[in-house]
């Protein structure tokens, strides 16, 4: 995975705005949050949206949109894949603190915050999340967290593929350069899932306020 040490980046520009031509707000009656691994390892990418990414998940709570959280981890060597070639070992691993969720985080029990561990940039790969999402009548997910080009885009994508609405968020998402991170936005907004940010957020779910 990209070192630790990388600097942050949100969007200011509107290089993407072209290619927003759908716009949407979601239903809080049918959306989840996903908090993509906001963990120690990447915090140096995560601190600079905290903020957003904690308003976000604020305003989902008042919606009474489910959160959810992921955590990228590797618990032994048959779990690497392909992840251990491409960034030559420099992997995350399971019960070392950088593993750990980022204490900032609002997140609350286990028995109304589900956490669910990855081990790849797709955090529908055995994981149980696309059951879980049944099983709460989830029908949209709102996408955040880090990194914007790897396991958001990734979770994004697939989450269209298997017939989720996707929204994906332009300032509550972060990864190690600018080019990439509106990369990703390019490529979300042509052919994968609606943007947003917090304002737009906030309007969406709580028009008129």
């Amino acid at each position: 995975m990209a070192s630790a040490s990388s600097s942050s980046s949100s969007s200011s520009s509107s290089s993407y705005r072209k290619y927003e031509i759908r716009k949407r707000n979601p239903n809080p009656k049918a959306a989840a949050l996903l908090v993509i691994d906001v963990q120690n390892y990447f915090s140096a990418m995560a601190r600079p949206i905290l903020q957003n990414l904690l308003t976000t998940i604020r305003l989902c709570r008042r919606a009474s949109i489910p959160v959810i959280f992921t955590r990228h981890a590797h618990k032994s060597p048959s779990d690497y894949g392909m992840l251990d070639e491409w960034w030559n070992g420099d992997l995350v691993y399971d019960g070392t603190p950088e593993s750990q969720l980022m204490p900032e985080l609002d997140r609350r029990g286990p028995d109304e915050d589900r956490v669910f561990d990855k081990n790849t940039y797709s955090a529908f790969r055995n994981t149980g999340l696309e059951e879980y999402l049944k099983e709460k009548g989830v029908e949209e997910v709102i996408v955040t967290g880090v990194m914007t080009n790897l396991c958001c885009e990734t979770t994004a994508r697939e989450a269209f593929i298997r017939g989720y609405r996707v929204f994906f968020s332009t300032d509550a998402t972060a990864t190690s350069d600018r080019e990439l991170h509106e990369a990703t936005l390019k490529n979300m907004a042509y052919g994968f899932a609606y943007l947003v940010d917090c304002k737009r957020l906030e309007d969406g779910l709580f028009p008129g306020t």
